[in-house]
């Protein structure tokens, strides 16, 4: 099973495109989802959006973050922290652009942000959101991004930046529902097989696609995995079938 990219070009036990694309109309054709859905169908109940935002992590870590909740202008503070964690409910647009389901209303990614992921990876997870609900193109989306990755515009994580996401309630991709609970590390400029990533035997999973779907060794940023035991309520999750 591979994993795509959450937040940062962002949710997990995914499925990227085996085709490589070279324009956004390549992604819409193939793509499950080809368009974007009504914004409705991407939104939530706020009271039930605050719940399966703090069940992204520990009740000893959710109960003092920030929470965040989308709305049509974008996401606003539900409730505010004070523990530097900031826990929201992403949306299918977190995934990279070569995702099949990055607009798939019905995904949910519950996540924790700790405080240095709050600074350097969220950032970029709110920019593509702003770019989707002012009606942003696809291939739009993808040149913004080839053009601030060309003139070093391109937000690189800070040192330490991790995020949780533990929640039974997520939905991160059709064929596989909720996964894993896991937790998530970022960095820049480094390799899968550096940390032992994907690996037969190694419990770390690891992004290697580009931003915009394609292998081809170190990026500017990679997303490690780390398969937990169990959920947010603190109930076991198989390890099996990963």
């Amino acid at each position: 099973m591979q994993v795509r990219d959450l937040g940062i070009g962002v949710a997990c036990g995914l499925v990227v495109l085996k085709a490589a694309f070279s324009s956004a109309g390549a992604v819409e054709a193939a793509a499950p989802y080809p368009a974007m859905a009504p914004l409705a169908q991407y939104l939530m109940v706020n009271a039930d959006e605050i719940a399966m935002a703090m069940s992204a992590g520990p009740s000893s870590i959710s109960a003092h973050a920030e929470i965040l909740t989308l709305g049509r202008e974008g996401y606003k503070m539900a409730i505010k922290g004070n523990n530097g964690f900031v826990c929201l409910v992403e949306r299918s647009w977190a995934a990279g652009f070569a995702d099949a389901e990055f607009w798939n209303p019905k995904f949910r990614a519950p996540t924790c942000y700790n405080r240095a992921a709050a600074r350097s990876v969220l950032p970029r997870y709110f920019e593509k959101t702003g770019w989707v609900l002012a009606g942003v193109s696809m291939s739009d989306m993808i040149a913004r991004t080839r053009a601030e990755l060309s003139t070093n515009r391109f937000m690189l994580p800070e040192t330490g930046a991790m995020e949780y996401m533990l929640s039974k309630q997520m939905h991160l991709h059709d064929a596989d529902g909720h996964w894993h609970p896991h937790v998530m590390f970022d960095l820049a400029n480094t390799e899968a097989v550096a940390w032992g990533a994907n690996l037969a035997g190694s419990p770390i999973f690891a992004d290697d696609t580009t931003i915009f779907g394609q292998k081809s060794g170190a990026e500017p940023v990679i997303r490690f995995f780390v398969l937990v035991p169990k959920w947010s309520d603190g109930t076991p999750a198989t390890m099996e079938g990963h």
